[in-house]
């Protein structure tokens, strides 16, 4: 697997924006229209029931030639060999171990902090992930990070750099000024009339 596939729209799914009935066509949907990554982000239901999902959803990223991504749950990524898993603070001081036992891609949350990006590259993270960058209606706590996080972690990291939080089709241009690897909308995509539109416009802004 290249690091150049880290590269595009990512989207994340939600407990209320994408529940279990639809979640399979809407995710699908965004992969009609360009999200090069998917993320499976369940906080409420079962580990047997994410296991069963994170397949469903593995399978069909293979099929649009996507890269699947579970959230934080370590051992079942590393028991389904899954290509990818994403995890936050909880998991910062196990990441040297976790490396050593998933061969997926690993993703980290790094919110403003470059220090402890370049600290987690070192450990053989294969991306980080910068934000808030605005306000966000799925995570209402989060603090808001400067913009100029990125443009300092592009030039600081070589590996991939990933925008998440608040970010929709008002402000998305400029998050784009600041050239992030990887663009991670939630509501923006899920709410959207049209799923398949609203990705096609914003994979577009990674093409040329």
């Amino acid at each position: 697997m290249g690091l150049n596939t880290l590269n595009g729209l990512y989207v994340i799914t939600d407990n209320i924006l994408t529940p279990q009935s639809s979640m399979m066509y809407q995710v699908e949907l965004a992969l009609q229209g360009g999200a090069k990554i998917v993320q499976h982000r369940d906080k409420i239901n079962s580990l047997l029931h994410v296991k069963e999902t994170a397949l469903e959803l593995e399978s069909l990223c293979k099929k649009y030639n996507a890269t699947f991504v579970l959230n934080d749950e370590v051992d079942l990524a590393i028991e389904l060999g899954l290509s990818g898993l994403h995890v936050g603070k909880s998991d910062h001081h196990r990441v040297e171990e976790i490396r050593k036992i998933f061969f997926g891609y690993l993703g980290i949350s790094c919110y403003g902090d470059i220090a402890l990006a370049k600290q987690m590259q070192d450990l053989g993270v294969d991306y980080v992930a910068f934000g808030s960058f605005f306000k966000s209606p799925t995570k209402p706590a989060s603090a808001v990070v400067d913009l100029e996080v990125l443009s300092k972690a592009k030039e600081e990291l070589d590996i991939p750099v990933c925008a998440i939080g608040g970010i929709n089709s008002e402000n998305v241009a400029q998050v784009m000024k600041h050239n992030p690897d990887m663009i991670c909308l939630i509501s923006d995509i899920w709410k959207s009339e049209d799923i398949q539109k609203q990705s096609k416009i914003v994979s577009k802004l990674y093409e040329g």
